[in-house]
């Protein structure tokens, strides 16, 4: 299901990433999920797709999300 607003996003992404990349996340996912409404596994492949997106700006540097 698409994301209205970043405290919709599930604890483990919201807890966990910083604001902007929840935006990134957020945007990504209901993107991608549009894009997949055909797919059985739309959601996974949303989520997938997502989580790419936010790698692509932020990287894991301990257990913190930094920008690249």
């Amino acid at each position: 299901m698409p994301y209205r607003i970043n405290s919709d996003l599930p604890p483990t992404v919201r807890d966990r990433l910083p604001e902007h990349a929840q935006d990134i996340f957020r945007e990504s996912f209901n993107s991608a999920y549009a894009a997949h409404r055909n797919d059985p596994r739309q959601e996974e492949a949303a989520f997938r797709i997502a989580w790419a997106a936010v790698k692509r700006r932020y990287e894991k540097a301990g257990d913190r999300w930094v920008e690249r």
